[in-house]
């Protein structure tokens, strides 16, 4: 399992870097569960990075398929591997299919299918007005996207891991995996429930929270990410993890 911190400035990648990060994830706190940093702040990030550590960036939630197009195209330019969407208050599969497919035409405009797309489903959504966990992965797979996140909209309210069982986890990873595409938990993790989600078997972790002196609008410290990462499972630590590209996927390898 991979190890994703969200930070909202290069100041913070780097103590992410610092501390141990798999994947640094551009997202600005203060606009919502998966708000955009501005596109110079990628660029930032991106620099500190030196292409050396895997870029995420937030986009929102979709509205219409011009602007996540064009978003999703100025971010992969600036340099993220991959680009996060939602669809929070949305329920028409189409529709959102279509958004989707908006935004994997951004990406592949811009890096010629080195960046991918991953698609947000809410926990704590209403499901009829939201697309289910199950249904963004079917929808996924046909846009070619790169992987799936489960997330959390309202961040003060129960985490994840309250929100749904282990064994609906396991059954959205395992249809994730089944589809081809990575399999990411996030929603105010703490470091107890790191192992929680390894164990069900998800490729990817992403915390905030809890690699911020002062909570999620605090600041991300290299001291709070290495304590994550201490709270991994010692064969996490002793893996060599790449990515590898194939089929315009992601797969995580371990040796």
């Amino acid at each position: 399992m991979q190890l994703l911190v969200s930070v909202r400035s290069a100041e913070e990648a780097a103590a992410a870097i610092a501390g141990g990060a798999d994947i640094v994830d551009a997202k600005e706190p203060g606009a919502g569960a998966i708000g955009a940093v501005s596109i110079d702040v990628l660029r930032e990030i991106a620099a500190a990075l030196h292409a050396h550590v895997p870029l995420s960036a937030a986009i929102g939630d979709a509205v219409d398929e011009a602007t996540v197009e064009r978003t999703a195209c100025v971010f992969a330019a600036a340099g993220a591997w991959f680009v996060k969407v939602g669809f929070a208050g949305i329920s028409s599969e189409a529709r959102i299919a279509a958004l989707a497919s908006a935004a994997q035409r951004g990406v592949v405009a811009a890096s010629a299918g080195r960046c991918g797309i991953v698609l947000v489903a809410y926990a704590d959504a209403d499901p009829s007005a939201s697309p289910t966990a199950g249904a963004l992965v079917d929808i996924a797979a046909r846009a070619g996207a790169r992987g799936v996140l489960l997330d959390t909209a309202d961040k003060n309210g129960y985490g994840l891991r309250a929100l749904i069982d282990r064994d609906t986890l396991r059954a959205f990873v395992a249809r994730a995996h089944a589809n081809g595409l990575s399999a990411a938990l996030a929603g105010r993790l703490t470091a107890d429930d790191l192992p929680f989600v390894q164990d069900v078997g998800a490729d990817i972790a992403g915390v905030r929270g809890a690699a911020c002196d002062g909570g999620r609008a605090g600041r991300v410290t290299a001291d709070r990410v290495r304590a994550l990462r201490n709270r991994e499972d010692t064969k996490t630590h002793e893996a060599t993890k790449l990515f590898l590209y194939k089929k315009e996927k992601i797969f995580l390898v371990t040796s």
